[in-house]
């Protein structure tokens, strides 16, 4: 059986490491998801509601027959698709507000935004 000497110290390595754990941030997972589509040179939809002050993920699937690209120069993200690929992104807070986004390979057609609420 271990000395009391031994059990005390483990006990507050045990709090310590349960603090620290509890403080992590959510796996992936558990993030709120929304889904943007790129079909034919366009979003779909072409406005996305997210809530403000919460970090999300954005799934973007390209269902066109060409490469497609995520870009937005006001969120600093930018994902570059082959057809039929998925891929996310993940979004810090948003104040409320709306933030553009847009695909190079379409300029004109790929046009979107979010709106954080």
């Amino acid at each position: 059986m271990p000395s009391p000497r031994f059990i005390t110290p483990l006990k507050g390595v045990l709090a310590a490491l349960l603090t620290m754990l509890s403080s992590l941030p959510a796996p992936a997972q558990d993030l709120p998801t929304f889904t943007l589509m790129m079909r034919a040179g366009r979003f779909v939809p072409d406005t996305l509601e997210v809530p403000a002050n919460t970090k999300f993920r954005l799934l973007v699937k390209n269902e066109g027959p060409g490469a497609e690209e995520f870009e937005s120069k006001e969120l600093r993200k930018e994902k570059v698709l082959a057809p039929g690929a998925s891929s996310f992104v993940e979004i810090q807070p948003l104040k409320p507000g709306t933030y553009r986004f847009f695909g190079e390979f379409h300029p004109r057609t790929a046009q979107g935004r979010l709106v954080a609420k």
